[in-house]
C-alpha cells in the first residue's frame, strides 16, 4: 500500500508530516522522491547498506590531442556552452553543457566524446522505523522524474522482500515532473497545504493534478492558525468540492524542537496534540483506503 505525501509549493511542512506518519505507522518503507533536495535521512541517519550510482547527464569533454580549435562545434552549439579561451583553445563550459550529444556527432576530427555523469546516487538501508530508499540526484543534472522511478520500484522491491506493508513516500514540491512520477500509480496522496495565498492556489493545482490522475486523496491544513481568514477559504473550498478534509494543525514548535533533536514529533512529543492529529488522520487514510 503505498501513500504519498505531497504538497503543491514548498515549506508547508510535508517532510515534518511524513516523517510523523512513519513513526505512527512504525513499520514502513520510507522513499524520499523529493531527489533534488532529499533530506530525511538528515533526520533518520540510516544506514546505508547499497549505493548505486545514476546517469542523471552526459556532459562533453574534448580531446586535446586531437582537437584542432576548428570552431565548428562552437558555431553549432545552441547554449552557448563551447568558447575559446585566451589561448584560443575551444573550451566547453560544464555548468551551461546540457548534453545534448550535437558537438560530438559533427566534430570533423571525432575530438569530442559525451561522458557520462555518476555523481546522482540511489541508497538504501535501515532506518529507526523501517526501510529507508532516497535518490540524491546531483547539482545540474537531470532526469529526475527517471530517478523518482527507480526510488519508487527499489522501494516496492523492499517491501516485498521484507513483507512490510506501507510504504510512506515523501514527494517533492510543486506539480512537475518528479510529482508526476511520485503519485502515478499510488494508492493514495496527502496533499499538505497552508493558509496563504499561494498555498491555496497551488492546492487547487495539485488537486488537478491527482484528480487526472484519478487517485484517491485527501487535504491536511498544516500551521492551520497562521491565517484564520484564509483557512476558512481552504476549509470551505473542500466542503464546496467535497473534497476529503484529513484535519488541521495548528502552528507548533514542537516539530522544530523534534527535527533539532534529529527526532520526529511522534517520538520527542508523544502526547502532543499535533501529533494526535496526525494519528488521526491516518486512521482516516487507512479506513478510507479499505473501503475502496
Amino acid at each position: 500500500m503505498e501513500i504519498a505525501v505531497i504538497s503543491g509549493k514548498g515549506g508547508t511542512g510535508k517532510s515534518s508530516i511524513t516523517a510523523a506518519i512513519a513513526n505512527a505507522l512504525c513499520n514502513v518503507v520510507l522513499a524520499d522522491c523529493d531527489v533534488d533536495t532529499a533530506n530525511l535521512h538528515l533526520l533518520f541517519n540510516p544506514e546505508i547498506e547499497e549505493e548505486e550510482s545514476f546517469v542523471g547527464a552526459e556532459t562533453a569533454v574534448i580531446d586535446y590531442d586531437i582537437c584542432i580549435n576548428c570552431g565548428e562545434c562552437m558555431n553549432y552549439c545552441r547554449f552557448d556552452a563551447i568558447s575559446k579561451d585566451k589561448n584560443e583553445n575551444i573550451v566547453i563550459s560544464d555548468i551551461f553543457c546540457d548534453g545534448c550529444g550535437l558537438c560530438e556527432k559533427i566534430c570533423p576530427e571525432k575530438a569530442i566524446s559525451m561522458l557520462a555523469s555518476t555523481d546522482s546516487k540511489l541508497l538504501t538501508g535501515n532506518f529507526r522505523f523501517g526501510k529507508m530508499v532516497l535518490g540524491h540526484l546531483a547539482p545540474g543534472e537531470e532526469n529526475s522524474g527517471k530517478l523518482v522511478n527507480l526510488v519508487r520500484d527499489r522501494a516496492r522491491e523492499i517491501s516485498k522482500t521484507n513483507n512490510i506493508e506501507h510504504i510512506i513516500i515523501d514527494g517533492p514540491p510543486g506539480i512537475g515532473c518528479p510529482v508526476i512520477s511520485t503519485v502515478t500509480g499510488v494508492d493514495y496522496c496527502i496533499i499538505v497545504t497552508e493558509p496563504s495565498l499561494s498555498g491555496l492556489h497551488d492546492l487547487k493545482r495539485t488537486i488537478e493534478l491527482v484528480e487526472s490522475f484519478k487517485l484517491n486523496f485527501g487535504i491536511l491544513i498544516n500551521k492551520a492558525d497562521l491565517n484564520d481568514k484564509i483557512n476558512v477559504k481552504i476549509t470551505e473550498f473542500c466542503n464546496q468540492n467535497n473534497y476529503n478534509l484529513l484535519g488541521q494543525i495548528n502552528f507548533d514548535t514542537n516539530f522544530v524542537e523534534a527535527m533539532l533533536n534529529t527526532k520526529t514529533i511522534g517520538k520527542m512529543f508523544p502526547e502532543s496534540e499535533s501529533y494526535g492529529m496526525i494519528e488521526k488522520m491516518i486512521e482516516k487514510v487507512l479506513q478510507s483506503l479499505s473501503e475502496s
